[in-house]
């Protein structure tokens, strides 16, 4: 037994000398271990890699499952669009669509200003901006809905564009509403002193900007106001405004003319009306606009290209 252990101690002896006699073969046995470990680490490394891929890329019923709500999705959206484009079909308009492009209603001017951007629908070729015509509409009953509101004789209409005299003059025959034309005079809102002083509780105007004084004197004595707007106009005043072409008779007397309508019917007039009173026949050559020639100049810093 004692002999054994001589001779193990021996081999050790002997390797641990060979070892000593032998630095390359020292050396490159210390230079194999890291390597061990670097490959190790490698390993771990692509395996970690490969688990994170199996668990980023989907199984083939994850995919098929994901390809289905994706249809799902798309065949949802579809019956919504038609469901809105029906419901869009059924509504009912004023007047057809034909009557509004023929009296240029929606025709509006090379000048849009910020405020009457989102009435826009685009540019024509020649610059002129041409309003959404399904907008018009919404206004137009918005508006009229608006004035049966108040008393006729709680109105007044100011129209200093000749284009409109036509279509509110008649309009007062119809309604009673008083209407002023030309000029407007001063003070007859704001100066209890003078003899023909009433108070009304609404003002339409035809153009923000000709007929200014009035809704200056609306604003003073705290009335409402309704406007007729163009796209070169500003509205931060007026309380409702309806978009449109407030420069063509055919236009304004379109607008008078539902304006008209929706007042008999309310108040439940005894009174027959018809478009072409107000307008004319809408299916002659539609006039130049009277903005074209007749519109006054006016340099505003806010008028913006669209």
């Amino acid at each position: 037994m004692p002999r054994k252990k001589e001779n193990t101690e021996e081999m050790k002896m002997e390797e641990r000398t060979s070892l000593e006699e032998d630095p390359k073969e020292s050396k490159k046995m210390k230079s194999e271990e890291p390597v061990i470990e670097e490959n190790l680490g490698q390993s771990k490394e692509q395996d970690a890699q490969a688990l994170a891929l199996s668990e980023e890329t989907p199984s083939k019923a994850e995919a098929t499952e994901s390809v289905k709500k994706k249809k799902e999705k798309k065949e949802s959206t579809v019956d919504a669009l038609k469901e809105h484009l029906k419901a869009k079909k059924d509504v009912k308009t004023l007047l057809s669509l034909e009557e509004y492009v023929k009296s240029g209603i929606h025709l509006g001017t090379k000048v849009i200003m910020p405020d009457m951007r989102k009435y826009v629908y685009r540019r024509r070729a020649d610059g002129l901006a041409i309003l959404n015509t399904e907008l018009i509409d919404a206004k137009l009953k918005e508006a009229a809905e608006y004035i049966t509101k108040f008393n006729p004789k709680d109105i007044i209409i100011v129209c200093k564009r000749e284009a409109g005299w036509k279509a509110v003059k008649l309009f007062s025959e119809i309604t009673g509403i008083r209407v002023f034309t030309k000029k407007y005079p001063a003070g007859i809102v704001t100066n209890i002193k003078l003899t023909n002083f009433f108070e009304p509780e609404l003002v339409l105007v035809c153009d923000p900007w000709l007929d200014k004084n009035a809704m200056n004197d609306a604003k003073i004595t705290n009335k409402k106001i309704l406007a007729l707007c163009d796209t070169n106009n500003i509205t931060k005043r007026a309380d409702i405004i309806v978009p449109c072409n407030n420069k063509s008779e055919k236009s304004l007397g379109l607008i008078f003319y539902i304006f008209a309508q929706e007042l008999v019917k309310f108040h439940k007039m005894d009174k027959k009306i018809k478009l072409e009173d107000f307008t004319g026949d809408l299916g002659e050559k539609r006039e130049l606009k009277e903005k074209e020639t007749n519109e006054p100049v006016i340099v505003n810093p806010e008028a913006q290209a669209f």
